[in-house]
């Protein structure tokens, strides 16, 4: 698995940490352990501009994720095809206003949104309440059990 993690942002992040989710997310998810994912993080002003590009609307916001070749999870043992997965973009800033509110550290909001990022490039998505109920409960589980074995 090969995971890139940079950090643009200038907030203090622990990339390590970050590569270690993805790679235990992707595990989870049966993706093919030669797949690809690259971690961004970048400041508020950045992602503002990707915000407007490529969803055309305003400030910034907490994660963007680019899918790339359209991988999808398996099951195990199933076979599946290398490939590109695509990139997840996070703002540290966004991130630390809305832990602040739900009460927790920054870096704790940073894996969740790192997860959510991850599953959006797997196919999932929350625009209905089905989706939101089946893709808030893995994301919850995946993020709960890898800070259970760190």
């Amino acid at each position: 698995m090969s995971i890139e993690v940079n950090n643009e942002s200038g907030h203090e992040v622990d990339e390590a940490e970050f590569a270690a989710l993805g790679r235990y997310v992707l595990d989870s998810m049966h993706v093919h352990p030669q797949s690809e994912l690259s971690v961004l993080f970048v400041d508020s002003a950045t992602m503002a501009d990707l915000h407007v590009q490529w969803m055309d609307e305003p400030g910034p916001t907490d994660v963007l994720s680019f899918p790339m070749d359209e991988l999808r999870p398996g099951r195990a043992g199933e076979e599946l095809a290398p490939g590109t997965l695509g990139d997840i973009v996070l703002c540290p800033e966004v991130a630390a206003k809305q832990a602040r509110t739900a009460g927790h550290s920054t870096a704790e909001e940073l894996l969740l949104l790192t997860v959510h990022g991850i599953l959006h490039l797997l196919g999932y998505d929350h625009a209905e309440p089905e989706e939101e109920t089946e893709m808030f409960a893995l994301q919850r589980k995946l993020l709960l059990t890898f800070l259970a074995n760190r």
